[in-house]
């Protein structure tokens, strides 16, 4: 998606929305015209009609490039981050630019059986917390915004009382090895996901909603 295609999205989203502005717009892949598209988000922000601009599943090369290239820098980079794949490296390159890291997908989906680690649930029982919640507090100590997704009261609750207890060293030592190293959920190396996202992208249906 280039300059006119993000102009033309950015309005039928107001309108779909019944809004004037928006508080955060990313760019969801690296993938495309995004230099246009990005020249297209600055202006709107410019105008006051973006809050907040930024980027979704950029990696470090990518984030490194557009930074040197964009007037203005991407103010939240949306990323997989959970504790089996933790990308430090990543997330000081992102603090060294002042782009706030953002978890889309903090739990990966209870993948690799996440919600009953024994490391995970050792930690929650000696804070009288949920894995859940031990997992929200490691990202947020690292300087990373969490959005966690839930449709049910009880765990939105959950996921907000992380705020009344810390994880000491040994704490965030012990998470550090649980760290496989590699996405467990998106790859945007592989082409077998970019010929996904220019097939979701081509297909007139799911376009249109």
């Amino acid at each position: 998606m280039g300059y006119v295609q993000t102009k033309t999205a950015f309005q039928r989203t107001l309108n779909n929305l019944g809004v004037d502005y928006l508080d955060l717009y990313l760019i969801h892949m690296p993938f495309g015209d995004y230099y246009g598209a990005w020249r297209a988000m600055e202006e709107l922000y410019k105008e006051g009609r973006i809050r907040a601009i930024g980027v979704s599943n950029f990696q470090s090369d990518r984030i490194i490039d557009l930074c040197y290239m964009a007037e203005i820098k991407p103010m939240v980079d949306q990323l997989e981050l959970h504790p089996f794949y933790q990308r430090e490296e990543e997330l000081d390159i992102l603090h060294g630019y002042g782009i706030i890291p953002q978890a889309w997908a903090p739990f990966a989906e209870g993948m690799n059986g996440m919600f009953t680690n024994h490391i995970l649930r050792k930690i929650a029982k000696e804070h009288d917390k949920t894995v859940a919640q031990v997992i929200l507090r490691w990202n947020v100590q690292r300087g990373v915004s969490v959005i966690p997704k839930s449709v049910h009261r009880s765990r939105m609750k959950e996921n907000l009382g992380i705020w009344d207890f810390e994880l000491s060293k040994n704490d965030m030592q012990a998470i550090t090895s649980l760290d496989l190293a590699r996405p467990q959920m998106l790859d945007p190396h592989k082409p077998s996901e970019v010929h996904r996202l220019f097939n979701y992208l081509e297909n007139p249906v799911l376009t249109s909603l």
